[in-house]
């Protein structure tokens, strides 16, 4: 798919050209921040059903199920590589239970709206220190004035959203 600037979008790897890769990350981030907040609203809802950590189990096993649906069609990773990942990194999974639950119980004090801004807040202050230090292999990336402006209207702005 071709846009007006000249911008390639496509979704295989090796035909990246013209900032196709970096549309395609946008395209993801964005999808992936809307089902978040969605996701967070239904396990919200599920959860004054069934309570928080049920409502947090319903989600990870439905969203394994999903996932191990797609693995099966779509077959692009390498399971023979599987050993060579760190034990530390397996771990990540389980802070999906702990995030479900923190957003859950979040929601229902003090609302999405404020929610999701705090916890997009706190995401990007960590990855601020993955990126200064960096941390888990990833390269070590400096930050400069502008961007702790930005941290700082980011929090500005939630706690005028509280207020």
């Amino acid at each position: 798919m071709s846009f007006p600037n000249g911008v390639y979008l496509s979704f295989n790897r090796e035909n990246n050209v013209n900032g196709g890769v970096k549309m395609r990350g946008i395209l993801f981030a964005v999808l992936g921040g809307a089902f978040i907040t969605l996701q967070g609203v239904a396990n919200s809802r599920i959860s004054q059903d069934i309570g928080a950590w049920q409502a947090a189990s319903l989600t990870q096993f439905t969203g394994f199920i999903l996932a191990l649906v797609i693995v099966l069609f779509v077959r692009d990773g390498n399971w023979t590589m599987f050993k060579k990942v760190k034990p530390l990194y397996l771990t990540g999974g389980a802070f999906a239970a702990v995030i479900i639950f923190s957003n859950i119980t979040a929601i229902h004090q003090i609302g999405v709206t404020l929610t999701i801004s705090a916890v997009l807040i706190a995401q990007l202050s960590l990855t601020f220190l993955i990126d200064i230090k960096g941390w888990f292999g990833v390269v070590k990336q400096q930050m400069k004035l502008p961007q702790f402006i930005g941290m700082g209207l980011m929090v500005l702005g939630v706690v005028i959203l509280g207020i």
